[in-house]
This record gives structure tokens, sequence and C-alpha cells, in this order.
């Protein structure tokens, strides 16, 4: 069984969250820029950061994730930063 550690609720099972996709950019992009940002996910070999949600709480957080092993690094609530990361076990 797979293991994900929610921020709020602690580890859990992986089958409890929703992946909601990349962490992005706060600009608003125009023109080509918009359409690559709505259309093309960055594919990148290494840790991602990503959005994901406990879905029996309804808790949206920043996971880190190594995309060759799928290893999940870390979790965190946005704008905890590095102070109140949690491992995954």
């Amino acid at each position: 069984m797979k293991v994900m550690t929610c921020p709020v609720n602690g580890p859990r099972n992986i089958a409890e969250f929703q992946w909601l996709g990349p962490v992005r950019d706060d600009e608003a992009p125009e023109g080509r820029a918009l359409v690559e940002h709505l259309f093309f996910a960055p594919n990148p070999m290494g840790v991602l950061r990503e959005w994901w949600r406990h879905t029996p709480s309804n808790t949206v957080f920043i996971a880190e994730r190594h995309l060759n092993t799928d290893e999940i690094l870390r979790t965190y609530l946005k704008g905890a930063g590095t102070a109140n990361a949690s491992g995954a076990e």
C-alpha cells in the first residue's frame, strides 16, 4: 500500500488523495504563453511540485514528488514552506 502524508491528517492511504496538477507561477500569461499554460504540462525528469487534495478532509496542499522513482519526498501547506514540511512514510 502506498502512503502519502497529509500535512493536516498525517499518513494516509494514497487512494484518499486526488492529484490536482503541477504548481505553476501566479502570473497571468497572455497570447501564446496562455495556450502553453493551459494545454502543455511540464514533464521534467526529477522533482516536481504538485497540488494534491485529501478528499475526506478537503485539504489542499503541495507535494514534492520525484518523477523517476514516484517517491513522495515531502508535503506541506501553501505558505508553510519548509518549516512544517512532512516527509512521506
